[in-house]
């Protein structure tokens, strides 16, 4: 009997699962199974009934070379962003964890930009970087940069590269406050022994200080590259996918295809950034862990 009671103790906290459980399945599992069912079908606004039509979609899909240029921005923007949030965040959260006597405000103010709406950042930069009335133009013919003066989102040169920036500003302060965290836990004596033993700062740095990041840095890679791979309201504020196709990426090009009432081919791409996130994300997951175990 006491075992028993024993048991049921230990199991009566899963209960309290149930309800987060019931609403993953409601809101996830079930609508991403249907989203796999429709992206076999002939699924479209003036359809009057819905037909299976097994890989027709797929094959379709891969013929467009309009959805090749946004795998190849997708890809370009998730590379770069991943790479410099991490090292901005880093480098961010490596200059605020010294004993700065502003460096609660200096916090305050690089994280801000994440919790501001992305679509209000898309509009304030549309603004700031306007071929004549900008910021950044304005800046630089009053320096007598007039040769580095561009059409920053209609030229279609520079329109993915101010995409990026822009996004960098928004999410380097999340990843700072990452790290950050990660710096907290590391134990001062060990630095402090390490600094007493003759090591100089990028010394202590490589040795003890970016190996117990390692739980951060998978945190902070994981994250930055599943969000850069889905982004599509600092695209769709700032450029719409253009000039032309230029800075086209996988959720521009589905809105595209959802607003001309292909639904079941615009499922069927959006089922294609599903597999493409999860053959990336998951090596990138298993090898970080491993490096973790490793440390």
């Amino acid at each position: 009997m006491k075992e028993g009671s024993r048991v049921g103790r230990l199991k009566y906290p899963l209960y309290f699962s149930f309800p987060a459980l019931a609403v993953f399945l409601l809101f996830f599992i079930t609508p991403t199974l249907i989203g796999f069912y429709y992206s076999f079908t002939d699924w479209n606004i003036n359809a009057d009934r819905i037909q299976f039509t097994g890989l027709a979609n797929y094959i379709e899909l891969f013929k467009e070379p309009r959805l090749k240029t946004a795998l190849i921005n997708t890809l370009i923007f998730a590379a770069v962003v991943t790479l410099m949030q991490n090292f901005l965040g880093l480098g961010l959260a490596l200059v605020l964890n010294e004993a700065l006597k502003l460096r609660n405000v200096l916090r305050m103010i690089f994280f801000l930009p994440y919790v501001i709406a992305p679509i209000v950042i898309g509009y304030i930069f549309r603004a700031i970087y306007h071929p004549e009335h900008g910021i950044v133009n304005t800046l630089l013919s009053k320096v007598g940069l007039d040769f580095l003066v561009h059409d920053w989102l209609n030229d279609p040169k520079y329109a993915l590269f101010s995409i990026i920036v822009t996004d960098l500003w928004r999410v380097a302060g999340f990843s700072m406050v990452v790290y950050l965290a990660g710096l907290q836990f590391i134990p001062k004596d060990l630095i402090e022994s390490s600094s007493i033993d003759g090591a100089k700062y990028w010394q202590r740095f490589r040795s003890v200080v970016f190996p117990l990041l390692a739980p951060a840095l998978t945190v902070n890679v994981l994250l930055s590259m599943i969000g850069s791979m889905k982004v599509f309201e600092m695209v769709m504020v700032l450029t719409e996918g253009g000039p032309g196709y230029t800075t086209e990426v996988f959720y521009t090009y589905i809105r595209g295809m959802f607003s001309t009432g292909l639904f079941g081919y615009a499922t069927a791409v959006n089922v294609v950034l599903f597999v493409l996130v999860t053959l990336v994300g998951v090596p990138v997951l298993m090898a970080m862990k491993k490096r973790e175990v490793e440390m």
